[in-house]
């Protein structure tokens, strides 16, 4: 078992709490280790746990998982857990996953899952669109696609993804984030395999060839595994093919960092929005190369 051979790899690295009086991590921590990899597979599945569940019909529960152990973590090693689904039978799926420091695999498991109908509480088939989803995966295939269009195409599942995120979560007022501007805007919203929008955001007319990017949403069970940037690179290529010179965007403070590693640049002060902190940031599309400046702000 290698490293190269996961597609998705689980980041941490061990605390104090998980150690024991030698410094070593606790037999029982690499098991809470492979569970964490575990919600991080279904992010890289594109797939919501709690809504894809309840989409599926049931969901998998574990049964058995066997670990075997070949060398210790330490305090502050910062390890990566692999998973990888290798079998799907007619009701559970075989996993395993590994924990490596570096390239060193400290711990082997694997893992036998049975899918479970929640309201009978019995095992049933593995539905296809899971199998698909697994095997798909497996393949080195995308688990999502990002969809353009106007409000009248893709309006209802990117409000609904808006007022989960912007109203629900972050308490902004309804009449705030509804605008007319929907009507002349480029929207994105990007699809899972089971047709869930996972993300959105539009793109406003240019004004003196500068597009304006907004209402950037991602599903709150997927950020951190690449989809919103997916879904950023979509509306900066259609600001470029229309022939916008630049983009800028308002962006809260708390998303700076994820903005910054797309090139944008922050320009002013920091000033209040819908009760939110946020940024003016733009990045030039055409014509114009980063300076030394922009990048030593980038890194």
């Amino acid at each position: 078992m290698q490293r190269t051979d996961f597609r998705c790899l689980h980041r941490m690295r061990v605390r104090w709490i998980e150690v024991d009086s030698q410094k070593i991590v606790s037999s029982p921590h690499y098991l809470m280790y492979v569970q964490s990899a575990i919600l991080d597979y279904w992010r890289a599945l594109a797939l919501p746990y709690e809504s894809g569940v309840a989409l599926l019909g049931g969901e998998l529960v574990m049964r058995k998982c066997t670990l075997e152990y070949h060398a210790s973590a330490r305090l502050d090693d910062v390890l990566e857990v692999g998973l990888r689904c290798v079998r799907v039978g007619n009701s559970s799926v075989q996993l395993e996953a590994g924990i490596f420091r570096g390239e060193q695999l400290l711990v082997s498991a694997e893992i036998i899952a049975v899918f479970i109908d929640l309201a009978a509480h019995s095992s049933r088939p593995v539905p296809v669109g899971l199998r698909t989803l697994l095997e798909s995966f497996e393949a080195g295939h995308s688990m999502a696609e990002v969809r353009t269009g106007d409000w009248q195409q893709l309006g209802d599942d990117a409000l609904a993804l808006r007022t989960a995120v912007f109203v629900q979560e972050q308490g902004i007022a309804p009449e705030l984030e509804l605008d007319s501007q929907d009507l002349h805007c480029v929207h994105a919203v990007v699809y899972n395999r089971l047709g869930q929008a996972i993300a959105t955001g539009r793109l406003l007319p240019a004004q003196g060839g500068i597009g304006r990017i907004g209402r950037m949403a991602v599903h709150q069970a997927l950020r951190g595994a690449h989809w919103g940037q997916e879904l950023l690179q979509t509306l900066l290529e259609a600001a470029r093919s229309r022939g916008d010179v630049c983009v800028e965007l308002h962006a809260q403070c708390t998303a700076v960092p994820f903005y910054l590693r797309a090139g944008f640049i922050p320009h002013g002060e920091p000033y209040e929005e819908a009760g939110i902190t946020h940024i003016t940031m733009e990045r030039p599309l055409r014509g114009t190369a980063l300076s030394a400046d922009d990048l030593t702000a980038i890194v």
